[in-house]
């Protein structure tokens, strides 16, 4: 009893007081537990791909797991391999030139190059901007690093597009970072190379660094674009790029970050005092993902989210929603009728009454309060039932 005492004295770091635990991670507790009274939830909910990655992927992560020789520790700036390929493909499909040695460092996925950017780039108290609506991490994750986050507006009315009046009219003195992400997750919004000219040119005039994460640029979009299509802009600019959407391959947890030299070995001191790099046949195996047919590309990123969006776009419309048709990405978010008071209204009713789990808007940020976003990572049977479901109690 008087160890339980002490034990119950011990208190967390201040810094948990910032953040909460992970919507998704919550709330998919509830969609298990629903399941597990034999509810039979349909989850629109994550973007996690439910194909699996190319055959030649798969087949080369088997292969290299048999070879005794590779289960050793991994270089923290992954093997040649590895950077070779990453650097083929943004020649191939962005026509983006970069040095393999020096101008590439592999990640866990975006989680982890949000952590060490954050790290190496913004001391306590500095500020980030961050996009509202916009992923949530950028904002836990700065939260957690002691950083100050400041947000900027992302409107429908400007196509969800920064606006650059309103940023020129704030105080960026203490700004160290901004933080984009286009093709947009959550709205679906387009890259175009005159937001990624406005952006470098911003963060040129600024003295800061733009971060644009880059994971959905492939996803029924069939004119992939970079930040780093812009001339200078890896002096001021970071690109996460993923193999979690466009290679089906969330599970494996690799990823990218390009840009300049110098901004690579500030990364690096931070990420090689934090993991010790990733196992080699997945380091291989991605290599090999890099080298994907246009033919496989198009048909897993375009053909099959097409057809799947087709049947996301009746669920809206029989749930009232309005969207926009252009939306790119693996989600489709649409605006709630006013006849709800808020979006958990209308999830929370899609939830229990119909057992189908949808995105409530509210938490990419206050913007995105009266939106939903259906994720198209779901068979097309499920989308299709999970509209029958729908229509039964609208």
């Amino acid at each position: 009893m008087k160890m339980e005492n002490q034990t119950c004295r011990i208190k967390p770091a201040d810094r948990l007081a910032s953040v909460s635990e992970y919507y998704f991670s919550k709330k998919l507790k509830e969609v298990a537990q629903m399941n597990a009274e034999g509810m039979d939830v349909i989850s629109l909910g994550i973007g996690s791909p439910d194909m699996p990655p190319s055959e030649k992927t798969i087949r080369t992560l088997c292969e290299a797991a048999c070879n005794p020789d590779g289960h050793g520790y991994m270089p923290y700036v992954g093997i040649p391999e590895l950077r070779r390929g990453f650097a083929d493909w943004y020649q191939k499909w962005y026509g983006v030139a970069l040095n393999p040695n020096t101008e590439i460092q592999p990640l866990i996925g975006s989680k982890e190059g949000i952590l060490h950017v954050t790290l190496a780039f913004v001391n306590p108290g500095e500020q980030v901007l961050v996009p509202n609506p916009g992923y949530p991490t950028y904002t836990s994750l700065s939260k957690i690093l002691g950083a100050e986050v400041v947000n900027y507006n992302l409107k429908e009315e400007n196509g969800w597009m920064p606006d650059f009046d309103e940023l020129e009219r704030m105080d960026m003195s203490r700004v160290k970072l901004m933080w984009t992400n286009y093709p947009n997750m959550p709205t679906g919004a387009n890259a175009t190379m005159e937001l990624y000219e406005k952006l470098v040119n911003f963060a040129r005039r600024h003295n800061i660094v733009i971060v644009n994460d880059n994971p959905y640029s492939f996803i029924l979009n069939k004119k992939p674009l970079s930040i780093l299509n812009v001339p200078g802009a890896k002096e001021c600019c970071i690109e996460f790029n993923s193999m979690s959407k466009s290679h089906n391959m969330p599970g494996w947890r690799v990823g990218m970050l390009a840009t300049n030299a110098q901004f690579v070995q500030w990364i690096l001191k931070i990420k090689s005092n934090i993991d010790s790099g990733t196992f080699r046949p997945m380091q291989l195996a991605a290599a090999q993902a890099y080298n994907n047919s246009v033919e496989w590309h198009e048909e897993a990123n375009v053909n099959v989210y097409s057809r799947r969006r087709q049947l996301a776009e009746e669920i809206m419309k029989v749930l009232g929603c309005s969207f926009d048709p252009n939306q790119v990405g693996m989600f489709l978010w649409g605006r709630i009728p006013e006849s709800y008071n808020d979006v958990e209204e209308l999830t929370e009713k899609v939830l229990h009454e119909a057992r189908v789990f949808i995105t409530p808007g509210f938490i990419f940020g206050s913007n995105g309060k009266r939106y939903i976003r259906i994720s198209l990572c779901a068979k097309e049977e499920k989308l299709a039932e999970a509209l029958e479901r729908i229509k039964k109690i609208m």
